[in-house]
């Protein structure tokens, strides 16, 4: 479907508040929340360290990064005109005619504006470093479907989400508090990554036919089906090993077991996945969404615990 026979949906009018929600997608920012209340805990945890600003700046931080990878999502589509009658995922605001490329574009520079600002005083606080990582991030985020060679159309999705979303997230936050790069914060942020990932592999898989349509080598292109059954099985299974590791490398810790009460929710996705088709996957993505921000929950409530019972 080119970009010229995709209809505006009535009920929507373009360049309202809910077209821009289509747009950086709410629902998805609690992915970006998440990893920083981790790396939170984990660091109140294994230090007992927390400064209260620096933590709002680095939630602040993390938020926009994930509105301006939506918005670049949604507009890098429609510039290519990659949108096709066989992909099933949530509308995109450009591609309906809600908001024009041009102005997904512009907020985003705005965006952008803020996390300079932003990064400036996380430089002041973390140092260099913090430059490093904030001109890394926003690179990964345009260059997740901008570019000459997007990220998306290749199977390096899940690891760049990985890298950004769980190990950098969070031991970055760890860092910012406490001066020092953990290795409980970077475990943890390694298991918080998987399942990030997680989310992005079903909606590869869920997609597949149409990105194999429109030139896109996703993972799920790339292995097929059959074996992003078991990639997505190891995504979300994973991280329980690993925060086992956490707890036996710092018993102080012992709080971020309080994970293991999502477990059996990894359990039914992984169930779910093999047997849903079509649109019923998507419900197996926003499963897995739930998936990382209980988990999240869980290690962020079991990482404070563990600073009153340590």
């Amino acid at each position: 479907m080119n970009e010229e026979n995709i209809q505006p949906v009535p009920c929507v009018k373009p360049g309202s508040f809910q077209a821009w929600c289509a747009s950086f997608r709410p629902k998805t920012l609690g992915i970006a929340a998440a990893p920083v209340a981790v790396g939170l805990a984990v660091s109140a945890a294994a230090t007992h360290t927390f400064d209260v600003v620096v933590a709002l700046a680095t939630m602040l931080l993390s938020i926009l990064m994930q509105m301006i990878s939506n918005m670049e999502n949604d507009a890098g589509y429609t510039k290519r005109r990659a949108e096709r009658s066989t992909r099933k995922g949530l509308p995109r605001s450009t591609a309906n005619g809600w908001l024009t490329v041009a102005q997904v574009e512009r907020m985003i520079k705005i965006l952008i504006g803020v996390v300079v600002l932003d990064t400036l005083f996380l430089i002041y606080v973390g140092g260099w470093v913090m430059l490093a990582i904030s001109v890394l991030s926003v690179t990964a985020a345009y260059c997740y479907m901008g570019g000459p060679k997007p990220i998306a159309y290749t199977p390096w999705g899940e690891f760049v989400v990985f890298l950004f979303f769980g190990l950098t997230a969070v031991s970055g936050t760890a860092y910012l508090q406490t001066g020092l790069w953990l290795p409980e914060a970077l475990l943890a942020g390694s298991a918080l990554g998987l399942i990030a990932a997680g989310v992005l592999a079903v909606n590869n898989y869920r997609d597949a036919e149409h990105d194999a349509e429109v030139g896109r080598r996703t993972l799920a292109v790339v292995l097929g089906k059959p074996a992003m059954l078991g990639v997505y099985s190891m995504l979300v299974y994973a991280p329980y090993l690993i925060i086992a590791a956490v707890i036996l490398c710092n018993p102080s810790t012992a709080g971020l077991a309080l994970c293991l009460l999502t477990l059996p929710i990894a359990i039914r996705l992984v169930r779910a996945l093999g047997q849903c088709e079509g649109m019923a996957l998507n419900g197996v993505m926003f499963g897995t969404v739930k998936l990382e921000l209980l988990f999240s929950l869980t290690l962020t409530v079991g990482g404070f615990a563990s600073v009153l019972l340590f």
